[in-house]
This record gives C-alpha cells, structure tokens and sequence, in this order.
C-alpha cells in the first residue's frame, strides 16, 4: 500500500529537498505548513533560503496539475497541498496551533483508510501524534548512526615481528582493506600490549602530500608519524587522540579535519595553535579565519549594541580564551607586552579574522586557515556550504560536540557535523579524530562524565 508522508514545516526548512525524498510515495504538504513557510521566506538565514526554495519547487509542480489533487514528482511520487477538517476538541489538541492543525489534518487521513506517517523533526509534535495513534518519525535522509560514528583510529593485536617490521620500513603494507585514507592504526603485540607502534593509513601508490583525493582501489598502508607534528605553537599533546589530532591539522595535504569531542577535550585550542604555527611561524597560510554559528545558550540576551566587531566579541569570547592561553605560552619573557594587545595586533594586520557564520555564505577563501568552531550546531547543508566555501590552498578544521547541541532540531545523528565525518571518512582530503579525554582540568573532565 502507498505510504502518505505528512511533512511538518521543520522538516522543509531543514532540507528543502525533502519533498522528494520519499521514493514513489504520496507526500502531503498541509495548508498551515504553507502558511508557515510564507512567514519564513523573508528571512536572510538558512531557514529562509530553504522556505524560499522549496516555495519555488511546489510552484515549479502546480503546472502539472491541481496541487489538491496532486501533483506526480520526478521521483514517481505524487505531491498534494491538503487542509485539514473536523474539531481540535475531539482530538485533545488546543485551536490555532500550526503543528495541531498539522497534526490534525493526519489523523483524518488516517481515519479515511490511508496509511499515514508523519514526519517531524520536533519531538513533542511526535509524541502528539503518537497519542493520537499516528506513526511519527523523525526525517531520516542525512542522518547517521552517532554510537557507530568513524573515530578515525583503530587498535590492532599482531604479533610481535609486525610490530617491529613497521619500525624498519617507510611504507608499511596493512592487510585490512576497509582501513580508511588517513585513520590511524595502534599495532599491539598481541604478547606484550606495551609493545606498541602508530601509523597512519593511507593507499598504496599515494603519497602523503601529494594532494590526491580518490583512495578507491587500492591497498592500504601504514606510514609513520611525521617526527616535526608532536608540537604547535610550544604546547604538546596529552593524549594519543590529540598528537593524531595535530598530525591532521598540521598536515597541508589533509584539506578538511574533523574534529569531535566532550567539552575540555582540546578541540579548539589544538585548532589554533596549529593554525597559529602554520599561518604565523611556518607561513603555510595567508591568515586565520575563525568563525562559529551564533546560537545562545539558555534564553538569548537580544540584541548587542555597537558595531559588527563589537557584537562579535561577546560571541567569541571563547576563541579569546583560547588565543590569550596560547600567547601566554608563547611569550613568557613577552617584555611586559599585554596578550590582549597581540591578539589586537594580529587582528589589525588581518592575520587572525574573527567572523559570524552568518557572513560566509558567497565567500571565496583561498590560502586561509580555516576554523568553525561549534560545527555540531550546523545541518548537513549548512556544513556543505561552509566547506563548499573553500578555495585553491585553504585547509578547513570543523570542531564539535554532537552531545551540547543548541539547535532545537538537531540532534547526535543529524548534525552537520557527525554527517561529515560519515561522508567523508573514505577522502583522501578529509582526517578525523574522536577525542574522549578531557585535559582541561580533573574537575571540567569530571562535569563532562558526570554531569
């Protein structure tokens, strides 16, 4: 039996695709998702576009037909714009709510015999409609499995000679095929687990800089550790997860890092200070781009006076943080010159460029540093069209916690960030790591796990 699809207005702003991904299905839009996306079409963000493309698309359609009797889709579904009928009494459900006239026009399509689902990305709009015995789901398309998430490093038991053969060669040959481009491997002899080597993978024949994308085809192997990555910006790792994560931001050859961990795990300050040594000692890079998505945790302040700069400090106050800690260790005998006036110094040189999310889109970045801090907060769309950003020379580092996401319609699955590093963990071009431990301080690696 054809399935019909009821599709709340989060799920169109979230994808404006979303209307033909049902496969050859009925996809029924409601009046009051319609009139929703009118009241967003003229909004300058995310949202906005997607009410405005998907408005285009359902106009493009209306010239095959009566969108009320419906309309037939490119992918052999049929499209109808429905209202809904009856009282919201009967059904619990309070009047002149958009997701209860949504939710009300579903349950009548179910009354008249149709196997009806619908599709929310709110939970509550869900758990209504499975009160009312309508089948709910989240949208799917995009989404990944958070607790089978690629953590980019494997532990293997060999015996004791691999571990020791990997010592004596450049290159070397690693019998697991489903090894990906630029995941680490920790050889463990399997008599003496203290007997270790790490590596990292990449495809016979490819080279670790020589920039090629497509690993496809050809055999794995190990390589050692570049000697020169255990350092940046006189600060060392803490743990294996964070010296494979600097072999990754300091490599130019890996355009795109990913990085995902709890709170205090040193997402960002390892992003830094590697863009920090590659950008200001080494000259790799033109300048540093640093930007975040400006979301607010709790209820938002409103607006913030003062210029475009002004505003943003406040926003970017963790990435001072970070920078203020990083030229403290750099310049302990500094001559009494204050870390704040560096970090102005920088910026009016336009070495280090501080800028909202809001602002990249149409950008162009060539030979920069890129960093997107908080990148759990974005869809995979918007992380697309970030990425999408980058020119000729510029490396780009997406960091993130999918457990501390502020967007109500995202979660660990469906974040921009976790769908990159699923996407892309086949890529030459793209490294990621999974940081577990927290080296902030004992007490933030205490709140991170029990709190």
């Amino acid at each position: 039996m054809r399935k019909t699809f009821i599709l709340d207005t989060n799920v169109l702003l979230h994808n404006a695709s979303s209307v033909e991904s049902f496969a050859d299905n009925q996809v029924v839009i409601p009046m009051a998702v319609i009139e929703e996306l009118d009241r967003f079409k003229t909004h300058s963000d995310e949202r906005g576009r997607n009410a405005r493309a998907v408005i285009r698309r359902i106009d493009a359609l209306r010239a095959k037909g009566s969108l009320r009797e419906g309309v037939p889709m490119e992918n052999s579904g049929i499209l109808k714009i429905l209202t809904g009928g009856g009282s919201m009494k009967e059904l619990g459900l309070e009047e002149d709510l958009p997701d209860n006239r949504i939710i009300r026009l579903a349950y009548y399509l179910k009354q008249d015999g149709e196997n009806v689902i619908f599709v929310s990305k709110d939970i509550n709009a869900r758990l209504k409609a499975d009160a009312l015995g309508i089948v709910a789901q989240d949208f799917e398309k995009q989404k990944v499995r958070f607790d089978e998430l690629f953590n980019g490093y494997q532990e293997v038991d060999v015996p004791a000679q691999m571990v020791d053969d990997f010592y004596k060669q450049d290159k070397f040959p690693f019998p697991k095929p489903e090894t990906f481009p630029n995941e680490f491997v920790l050889l463990k002899d399997e008599t003496n687990p203290k007997h270790t080597a790490l590596g990292r993978a990449t495809r016979d024949g490819v080279g670790k800089n020589n920039g090629l994308n497509s690993a496809e085809g050809r055999d794995p192997v190990l390589l050692h550790l570049n000697p020169h990555s255990d350092h940046a910006w006189n600060i060392k790792p803490r743990s294996k997860e964070q010296r494979m994560a600097l072999e990754l931001l300091l490599d130019p050859a890996v355009r795109l890092v990913t990085l995902v961990g709890k709170a205090g795990t040193g997402k960002t300050l390892l992003a830094i200070a590697a863009a920090l040594e590659t950008t200001l000692r080494q000259q790799q890079y033109d300048k540093i781009l640093i930007s975040r998505p400006i979301i607010p945790l709790g209820k938002d302040i409103g607006f913030l006076p003062g210029s475009k700069d002004e505003k943003l400090t406040h926003w970017m106050q963790p990435i001072f943080d970070n920078l203020a800690y990083l030229m403290q260790e750099k310049d302990k005998e500094g001559a009494g010159q204050k870390v704040d006036k560096k970090i102005e110094d920088l910026q009016s040189k336009h070495q280090i460029e501080l800028e909202a999310l809001t602002y990249i889109r149409g950008r162009s970045l060539s030979n920069q540093y890129v960093i997107v801090d908080e990148a759990q907060n974005l869809t995979p769309h918007e992380v697309k069209t970030v990425v999408s950003r980058c020119g000729e020379g510029t490396k780009m580092v997406l960091t993130g916690d999918p457990y501390q996401i502020d967007n109500p319609y995202l979660d660990a699955s469906s974040n921009g960030l976790s769908y990159a590093v699923e996407r892309l963990k086949g890529e030459m071009l793209h490294g990621h790591i999974t940081l577990y431990k927290a080296e902030r301080s004992p007490l933030a690696e205490i709140a991170a796990e029990l709190l």
